[in-house]
């Protein structure tokens, strides 16, 4: 059994690392699908399973988890190929690796611990920054596009749709007459004022999901792979998908 080489300044320890496994029930020589590899937390588990004829494939939107993940498996003896793509492309991304159909498939849906930790993409309401909260950076909208064009109903339906949160209206309307909002803690101020101190941390984490999905078409995406993973996984072979939303 080959054990993964551990590289690279961020080690993701996942929360169902075990539970994942077991469920994969991991195939030494197979093929592997992860189509949100993020920092590799997932990746190092798995190839600790692999011999050297496995195979892994890791997607990320996000060129930073791209970037991280061929440094820190730069010395795996496990076949390993990257693509800074979404995972709803999965037919585009087997079609370049020459792979007709995988072992198992694994989505670890949301965003990664690189993205909350990075001070500078807006995925955190505790730390200040521009309104980004963008997977893909090459995109053009970004939180800031959406809360600052969209109408009040729009934006209490993405509050609400996304977010489950109930006061989206009036948050809604307060991020309106705060307009423009250029910052993390300008959307923050928006929301405390119209939120009670109790419950105030949780409203925020909904209302930044909220607009983080809105921002990534993160259920239009999912709906897209859901529809045709199927084609792409070996008869008997497993998938695993990972969400803290309800």
């Amino acid at each position: 059994m080959v054990k993964s080489p551990i590289q690279g300044p961020k080690l993701h320890i996942p929360v169902l690392g075990a539970k994942i496994l077991s469920l994969l029930d991991i195939t030494p020589d197979g093929s592997y699908f992860d189509g949100t590899i993020g920092a590799g937390g997932h990746a190092a588990l798995i190839i600790q399973k692999l011999t050297s004829q496995g195979q892994y494939i890791g997607v990320d939107r996000d060129d930073e988890a791209i970037s991280h993940c061929k440094q820190r498996f730069s010395a795996s003896p496990i076949h390993f190929s990257f693509y800074r793509e979404s995972y709803h492309q999965i037919k585009s991304i087997l079609s370049q690796n020459g792979t007709k159909q995988m072992n198992g498939i694994l989505l670890d849906l949301g965003f990664s611990s690189l993205q909350l930790d990075n001070h500078k993409r807006g995925f955190s309401f505790q730390i200040n920054s521009n309104l980004d909260m963008r997977f893909d950076q090459t995109q053009s909208k970004t939180a800031g596009y959406i809360l600052n064009k969209l109408n009040q109903i729009e934006l209490a339906d993405i509050i609400f749709k996304y977010g489950e949160e109930r006061r989206s209206r009036i948050i809604a309307k307060n991020i309106v007459k705060h307009r423009p909002l250029t910052s993390v803690f300008d959307l923050v101020e928006a929301v405390r004022v119209v939120t009670p101190p109790k419950h105030r941390n949780r409203i925020l984490a909904r209302v930044f999901q909220a607009i983080r999905i809105k921002v990534n078409n993160e259920l239009e995406y999912l709906n897209t792979f859901l529809s045709k993973f199927i084609d792409y996984l070996i008869i008997g072979g497993r998938i695993a998908i990972i969400s803290f939303h309800s």
